[in-house]
């Protein structure tokens, strides 16, 4: 996931698994370039920074289209993101009610515990009058995790647990009920999400209806936002959010000498 944002550093964030581990998973690396020197800056490691910028990102979202004062804020999911959106979300609206569901019991109580709020045994339960919904947990069996008729009249559903065609979340219905659809990449969330390409499968037109953040933080959908009652926020993040928070990571520790010094050097090719 290349990127080449305007500031001091350029880069890409990698990834890889492999497929005849015994047991396979992903490790992320972000690698930096200095826009001043081409050398490597720094080596970040993707995880959390993952975590921070797709959770900093729907907080600005949330910002820009949630009520003043969030009623209750419905969390599906348990994992690191779905902890860190509630904490992006709290600096944004003050929060009077949590409550949480993921399909593993003691990881939606330990959650709770640590952040303040209830666990229920289904969603339903937590989505039933939310003001704000966050769908951060693909469902076992990559079937939708949350409906459109459990939805409040005037929800805000924000979706960030579905980024690849082979991934659900949503119900196609809610792709539907939502008057505006907002999203940080929307072709990618158009055309690469399973949510949305299921939603295409059953007939469900949604283009007119969706815009990109970028419109609507600089003020072109104000008359659209002021009329829709039901959101969706979908989100499939960048390689440009990525490098752009890392260099933040890397400057910061670089201030607090918390950067590890690499026991080698790159050769530079001219």
């Amino acid at each position: 996931m290349p990127a080449l944002p305007a500031g001091r550093y350029f880069g890409a964030k990698v990834m890889g698994m492999s497929t005849t581990a015994p047991s396979p998973g992903v490790e992320y690396v972000i690698v930096l370039y200095d826009r001043e020197t081409s050398r490597v800056a720094g080596l970040v490691d993707g995880h959390h920074v993952t975590a921070f910028r797709t959770a900093a990102t729907s907080a600005t979202a949330v910002d820009a289209l949630a009520p003043p004062r969030v009623g209750r804020l419905a969390v599906l999911g348990s994992g690191l993101e779905a902890g860190m959106h509630v904490r992006a979300f709290r600096a944004v609206r003050d929060i009077e009610e949590l409550v949480f569901y993921s399909p593993t019991p003691e990881r939606r109580e330990a959650l709770a515990s640590e952040l303040g709020g209830r666990a229920v045994e289904h969603p339903r339960d937590a989505v039933a009058d939310a003001a704000v919904v966050l769908a951060a947990a693909r469902s076992r069996g990559e079937v939708p995790i949350v409906f459109a008729d459990w939805l409040a009249p005037s929800a805000l559903v924000v979706s960030i647990g579905s980024t690849v065609p082979e991934q659900r979340e949503i119900d196609v219905g809610i792709v539907e009920w939502s008057d505006l659809i907002v999203c940080d990449d929307p072709n990618e969330v158009m055309h690469e999400t399973g949510d949305m390409i299921e939603a295409t499968r059953a007939g469900v037109a949604f283009e007119h209806k969706t815009v990109s953040l970028h419109a609507l933080l600089a003020g072109e959908l104000d008359e659209r936002t002021a009329g829709a009652r039901r959101l969706l926020y979908k989100s499939v993040g960048s390689g440009l959010q990525d490098v752009v928070v890392a260099g933040f990571v890397l400057e910061r520790a670089l201030a607090a000498e918390l950067a590890t010094p690499l026991p080698f050097e790159f050769l530079t090719k001219h």
